[in-house]
Formats: C-alpha cells, sequence, structure tokens
C-alpha cells in the first residue's frame, strides 16, 4: 500500500554509521530477515538492498497472510513490515509474530504516521517504527543495530527479555480483567445508563475510536442502536454499517468475533462480543478502529469478551433482583389490601403517608436509594395490623389499655412479617421504629434521638399528621393549621425538629390539602 519509495544513498555525516554496517552480525552464519510489503518497489529495494550488505539472506512476502505462513515453514532474526496493507495489515500481522514467536526482532514501516500508530506499534512489541519516505542507509543502520543487539545477547539472555515482556503483558491482562470485575460490581446505576457507562469503558480498555451497543430484535432478526460512544466530538470517517453477516455470527455462535475491512482508506478493524441473558443473546457490544490501519488483537478481544460477560452477568442480576422484588413487594401489597379489605382508612392513610414522606424527603436531599425505600417502608408502615383483631381495630370508641397495647404490637408485627425478607431488611427496621419518639418516650424500644433511624422519623411525622387530619370513627378531623401546630408542640418530645421543619417545608412548595376545621376531642392514644 504504498506511501513514497525510500531513497537510496547516504551523506558524509552519517560515516560513523558505516561501522555498524560493515561489520557482520554473526560470523558464523547469516541473519534471516522478512520483508513484507503490498509494494513491490519498496519491498524489492529493501531485499536487494540487504542483499548488498552481504550478511542478511533476505525473503519476502507480500502481505500479512503470506508472511504468516513463511514465518510458520522457517526461522527469521527480523521482520520488516509496512503497516497498510489489504487483508491482515502490518499492525495485526506484529501480534501475530509475537504469539509465534516473540524473539523475532520487528521494524514497522509506514507512510501515514500518527504517535497513536507509532505508539500501538510500540506497545505491541515493534523494536523500532520508521516513517516513508526514508533513506536505506537509515533502515539499514537500525537493522545492524537490531541484530548486533541479538548477537551481543546469549539465547537465555534473549529467552529472559522475552519472559519479563510476557509477563508484563499477563499482569497488564489480568490488572484489565480485575479493574473490569471491580468497576462492574460497583455500578448502581439504572439499566439505561449502564449502557452507556459500559460504552465508554469498553473504548477506553480496547483504544477503540467507535463504540455501539445494538440490542437484538429476535423476531425481525434486527440490530437496533441502543448506544454509541466516540472518542472524537464526531464520527469516525468510515460510513461502514455494522456488517450483518457477523452480528449474526455473533448471535449464532454465542462468543465474539473480529473482522477487517479492506479499505483504500485506511482498514478499520470491527470487535464484536454478546451480551447475554440465561444464555440468549439481547445485544452486541461492538467495537471499531479507525486509526490508520491499527487493528483489534486477540488480546483486545479477550478482554472486551470478559467485559461483556461481566455485563450479561451484572444485567441479568439486576433483573432477577428487580422481578424478585417486584414480585415480594406486590405480595406484599396483596396483604395490606387484606387490612384495607378490613379497615378502608389504611389504603387511603398508606397511599398519603408515602406521599408526605416522598417530598419530605427530597427536601432533605435524601439519596434515590433512600426515597425508594420509603415509598415501600410507607406503604407498609402498618402491614402489622393485619393480625389486629377487627373488634379493637375497627372499635368506634376509645381503646382500654389493654387493646392499645395490642394495636401497639403491629410495628413489631409488620417487622416479624418481613424478617425472612432479606431484600426487605432496610424497610422491616424503618416499619419496626416508625412509632419511637425522639425523647425515647415511644415504642417498641424506646429509641431516642439519632438512635431512631432517620427514615423512621420521617414516617412518625407524616403518619402522625395524615392521622391528625382525618376523620376516624372515634375522633373527628383537625384543620391542616391545628395539624401543624400540633406538630410544633410535639417538636423535641414525639418528633425530631429537622424533619419537622422539613415536613411543613412541603406545604410552602405546594398547597395544602384543604381539610375542615372541626373540634377535636384530646386523644390519649395514636391507634394510627
Amino acid at each position: 500500500m504504498g506511501g513514497a519509495v525510500g531513497m537510496i544513498g547516504m551523506n558524509d555525516t552519517e560515516t560513523a554509521r558505516n561501522e555498524f554496517r560493515v561489520m557482520p552480525a554473526n560470523c558464523s552464519d547469516k541473519r534471516t530477515i522478512l520483508v513484507v510489503d503490498d509494494d513491490p518497489s519498496i519491498r524489492n529495494l529493501i531485499v536487494e538492498a540487504l542483499r548488498h550488505e552481504g550478511d542478511y539472506i533476505a525473503t519476502e512476502a507480500s502481505d500479512g497472510k503470506e508472511a504468516l505462513e513463511a514465518l510458520r515453514s522457517n526461522l527469521y532474526d527480523l521482520v520488516i513490515s509496512d503497516i497498510q496493507m489489504p487483508g491482515m495489515n502490518g499492525m495485526d500481522l506484529l501480534s501475530r509474530i509475537r504469539e509465534i514467536n516473540p524473539l523475532i526482532s520487528v521494524i514497522m514501516i509506514t507512510g501515514y504516521p500518527t504517535v497513536g500508530l507509532s505508539v500501538s506499534a510500540m506497545k505491541t512489541g515493534a523494536v523500532d517504527f520508521i516513517t516513508k519516505p526514508f533513506r536505506i542507509d537509515e533502515l539499514l543502520y537500525k537493522v545492524n543495530i537490531y541484530m548486533r543487539e541479538k548477537s551481543l545477547l546469549s539465547a537465555d539472555g534473549l529467552l529472559h527479555r522475552v519472559e519479563q515482556e510476557k509477563l508484563r503483558d499477563k499482569v497488564r491482562q489480568i490488572s484489565t480483567k480485575g479493574f473490569i470485575y471491580d468497576f462492574i460490581e460497583r455500578l448502581g446505576v439504572s439499566n439505561d445508563n449502564v449502557f452507556r457507562v459500559i460504552a465508554d469503558l469498553a473504548l477506553k480498555v480496547s483504544n477503540g475510536d467507535h463504540c455501539a451497543i445494538l440490542l437484538y430484535d429476535r423476531e425481525s432478526d434486527e440490530f437496533l442502536p441502543k448506544i454509541t460512544s466516540n472518542v472524537d466530538p464526531f464520527p469516525p470517517r468510515h460510513s461502514v454499517s455494522w456488517p450483518k453477516k457477523l452480528l449474526r455470527e455473533v448471535v449464532s455462535k454465542k462468543d465474539g468475533a473480529l473482522f477487517n475491512v479492506s479499505d483504500p482508506n485506511g482498514s478499520p478493524s470491527i470487535l464484536c462480543a454478546p451480551l447475554m441473558i440465561r444464555s440468549n443473546v439481547f445485544g452486541i457490544l461492538g467495537l471499531w478502529k479507525d486509526r490508520n490501519g491499527i487493528c483489534f488483537t486477540d488480546q483486545d478481544l479477550h478482554v472486551i469478551l470478559s467485559l461483556a460477560r461481566r455485563t450479561s452477568l451484572n444485567l441479568e442480576n439486576k433483573v432477577l433482583y428487580e422481578t424478585l422484588y417486584t414480585n415480594i413487594a406486590e405480595t406484599f401489597r396483596a396483604l395490606v389490601a387484606s387490612v384495607q379489605a378490613r379497615d378502608q382508612y389504611t389504603e387511603r392513610h398508606s397511599e398519603s403517608v408515602m406521599r408526605f414522606v416522598v417530598r419530605t424527603a427530597e427536601i432533605m436531599q435524601c439519596s434515590p436509594d433512600d426515597i425508594e425505600c420509603l415509598k415501600i417502608a410507607a406503604m407498609l408502615h402498618d402491614i402489622g395490623k393485619i393480625a389486629i383483631p377487627d373488634h379493637i381495630l375497627l372499635k368506634p370508641d376509645e381503646l382500654t389499655g389493654e387493646e392499645y397495647g395490642i394495636i401497639k404490637n403491629h410495628s413489631t408485627i409488620g417487622d416479624d412479617i418481613l424478617t425472612p425478607i432479606a431484600l426487605f431488611e432496610k424497610e422491616r427496621k424503618i416499619i419496626r421504629h416508625h412509632h419511637e419518639n425522639w425523647d425515647g418516650s415511644g415504642y417498641p424500644d424506646g429509641l431516642a434521638g439519632e438512635a431512631i433511624p432517620l427514615l423512621s422519623r420521617l414516617i412518625a411525622v407524616a403518619d402522625a399528621y395524615d392521622a391528625m387530619t382525618t376523620n376516624r370513627p372515634y375522633r373527628l378531623s383537625m384543620s391542616h393549621d391545628e395539624a401543624v401546630m400540633e406538630l410544633h408542640r410535639n417538636v423535641g418530645g414525639q418528633f425530631d425538629p429537622q424533619v419537622v421543619n422539613a415536613f411543613i417545608g412541603t406545604f410552602r412548595e405546594s398547597n395544602p390539602v384543604a381539610y375542615p376545621a372541626l373540634a377535636c376531642p384530646a386523644r390519649k392514644q395514636q391507634r394510627d
């Protein structure tokens, strides 16, 4: 793939380098060099110059595949390879050479140099990087340097260097995979944001230029873009769409794939890995490189497969968790409905308390997780009343001391009902303590102050307000202003002052529901 033809010749300033050129790399035998370039004029130029040196046996290959065949059947000390070649390009060949025989030195040549390309070549194992047009004596000088270095190093020394490089590569792979596992384990975002985060992470660990997560519609056999991400703020210069044949191959084999496109403007490299739930492919994580022919390697494929598998496991766990959570929540809502069938007040009361505590929690800047937890706890805070006898729960008159003691058990009964469900560990504690008082005079455990869970303190205020502003068989409701006054009166005793202030603040941001200002007889017990 061309580039300008190298120039033969030298000037007087380079005579010092001649000392290296005239000295054989090894007096007993000649070193073998493989020259790989799809441009025959450049290939022949380099081969003839090497042969003219007299110290080297030079052979040639017109592309990466032909070079691989030669490497498998012959031993070479050095490979000189162009980067831009059709089919298997130089970067891909470089990776394969390291797999076949890491003792082989490789010099890369390109007519389209970039910092990223040179860094990538050196990281992959090239000993040097030369740009076109080049002086042939400059290339020969570098060849002599690396051949002399190999002659000075013993076989054991070369093997030691190779083992060190292999160890570094292994450590880097393990570190990358470990980072992926830890990163995904810490993800606490929604499913949509998971896709965005994973796409960005895939670009980082693969050094890709463009990433897309494509959702697979099995019925239509189509791939629908869910997320796209680019290293640069503009899309890749290639307009090549994701090859459906490759995507369908990934779906059918349930495994990753590499694909290199031959293109006159460069060779974008495409890498795809399946995203699966319960062994069914639901999407594909796809990447491509568009940087002057730098290709993804098998190592990149292994890393992205690890990322895809870990992402799939994370999403599968989230789906299973959300399904289980939803099913259990629905079961408990059914239990609450059974209480509501006996006492219609409970249904409206639970919904009102939930709305009040959510608004209060937002004002107090509680976390999204806490607010979700509050929604469940508020809806279920009276679930323990399922065990309270009708003659007590629905009694239209004032309760006796013994009956009030039975009513008070509903918070611990609610705790007991939720105890076997590990998913509701936090919610059951909120429910248990939603009748504790700030001064320690509440029940069931007599907790005080900060020892009472904050979310329980929120429900306590909302619960009391809604109870006071609602008509009950045994008393009439208070007006909004009267209920607020009652909350203020009990600040520091029954209620957390900070929570009361935040709760009252919710009414400044929204119009309070107008309740009739009816006289309310003094209550000896709080039954709600």
